[in-house]
């Protein structure tokens, strides 16, 4: 109480609290608070699955399990999806700002549009191939070191060439960071989507016939869940290079176009 006290009696001390005048200024800031409150919500879901769920799982007894795994995934895999999606959806408003005011520097509204799309033509592309790294596979393409360098390469390559043909003269370490790790993202998002959700579903499906109708687990199921355990393990080791990207946009600029 004292120090409050004597706090009050000097007006120096107390906060002053005003937005920027700005209105772009206060969107960034507002689109960077959401992008990591479900980014959290997002990768925090991610590694509890890899880290804490799926090895917990593997203990559990199978007739508890079919009763356990419906109603804890339903609700999981909500969250999941649903965070996947703000945040990229939200990240790729603030890479567009940051678009824009490149181009606006080069002195053409037009960069934005390309830079853009090649943005999404280089991820949707080598998604592809990690993709087809991912399915499940006998035999030599089984083996993690086969799909383990081959997606980094895929990834080394679209980060090169996504930098390559978004750079120039008037470009950040922003845009080209953001490039990179927001791409990484939309993969995510796109394994979310893509494959993990469509799989649990499934799954979700099954288990929960089983221990209602007391129905055996298809023979498609071990396939189904070998899938959603390999997208998964991807996911988790690109939310690594991912991270130091998106943080590297805003702290710690070691990206340029220009030969120093």
């Amino acid at each position: 109480m004292f120090f409050v006290l004597l706090a009050l009696t000097f007006p120096a001390w107390r906060p002053h609290f005003s937005f920027l005048e700005n209105p772009l200024a206060n969107e960034m800031m507002a689109l960077r608070w959401l992008h990591l409150v479900f980014g959290i919500i997002w990768i925090g879901l991610l590694y509890f699955f890899n880290l804490v769920l799926t090895p917990a799982m593997k203990q559990v007894d199978p007739a508890a399990r079919v009763k356990i795994y419906p109603a804890l995934m339903s609700k999981a895999m909500g969250w999941f999806r649903s965070s996947a999606l703000v945040t990229v959806l939200v990240g790729m408003r603030y890479f567009q700002l940051h678009l824009f005011a490149d181009a606006r520097l080069a002195g053409d509204q037009s960069l934005a549009r390309k830079w853009m799309g090649w943005w999404l033509l280089v991820w949707v592309v080598a998604y592809i191939f990690i993709y087809a790294f991912q399915l499940p596979a006998k035999g030599f393409l089984d083996s993690p070191w086969v799909r383990g360098i081959g997606i980094a390469i895929v990834v080394a390559a679209a980060s090169w060439l996504v930098m390559a043909l978004n750079g120039g003269p008037t470009v950040s370490n922003a845009h080209l960071a953001i490039s990179v790790g927001g791409g990484l993202g939309l993969v995510m998002l796109l394994n979310t989507w893509g494959v993990v959700w469509r799989v649990q579903k499934k799954l979700i499906k099954w288990t929960r016939a089983s221990a209602e109708q007391g129905v055996s687990m298809p023979p498609e199921a071990e396939r189904m869940m070998r899938w959603g355990f390999l997208t998964a393990r991807v996911s988790f080791w690109l939310s690594f290079p991912m991270l130091f990207f998106m943080a590297a946009a805003s702290h710690y600029p070691f990206l340029s176009t220009i030969a120093r």
